[in-house]
C-alpha cells in the first residue's frame, strides 16, 4: 500500500494545493469568528483571532492526519503521512508534526528546505515528530 518517499517537487506542489484548499477553511472560519466578535476595535480582538486561526488549522490538519494520514490535498497527490515505523499517527504525533511545521514555516521556511538535504528527503518537521510522507498506491 505505501512505497517510497514523493519527490520534493511533488511535495511542494501538493504543499501549494494545500495552502489553497486551507484558505478557503480560514475564510469560512473567519466569517463565522466575526459574525460572533463583531466589534473589531477592542484590544484583544486581534490577538485573540490570530489564535482562534491557528487552532482552526490544527484541529484540520491534525483531524485529516490522525484519520487515514491524509488530508484533501494529499489525497489528490497521493501521499500519506505516517509514523516512523509506517503507522498511523497518534494524536500527540499529529500536535507535535503541526506545532514543528508552524514552527518551521514561521523561520523561513527552514523545515521544508531541510528536505533537499536530508539523507531520507524529509522535512525537518517529520523528523523531529517521528513521522515521515510516503507515495500511496490507490
Amino acid at each position: 500500500m505505501t512505497k517510497s518517499t514523493p519527490g520534493f517537487g511533488r511535495r511542494a506542489v501538493c504543499l501549494i494545493y494545500e495552502f489553497l484548499l486551507l484558505l478557503a477553511v480560514l475564510f469560512v472560519a473567519s466569517f463565522v469568528f466575526h459574525l460572533v466578535f463583531s466589534d473589531t476595535h477592542v484590544s484583544y480582538f486581534k490577538p485573540l483571532f490570530q489564535f482562534y486561526l491557528l487552532v482552526i488549522m490544527g484541529y484540520y490538519f491534525i483531524w485529516f492526519w490522525t484519520r487515514g494520514g491524509q488530508t484533501l490535498a494529499m489525497q489528490t497527490w497521493k501521499m500519506r503521512v505516517v509514523s516512523a515505523n509506517g503507522e498511523r499517527l497518534t494524536k500527540k504525533q499529529a500536535i507535535t508534526r503541526y506545532l514543528f511545521a508552524l514552527l518551521s514555516i514561521f523561520f523561513f521556511g527552514i523545515g521544508i528546505l531541510w528536505a533537499l538535504f536530508d539523507r531520507d528527503h524529509q522535512f525537518l518537521y517529520d523528523r523531529l515528530a517521528g513521522t515521515r510522507i510516503v507515495s500511496v498506491d490507490n
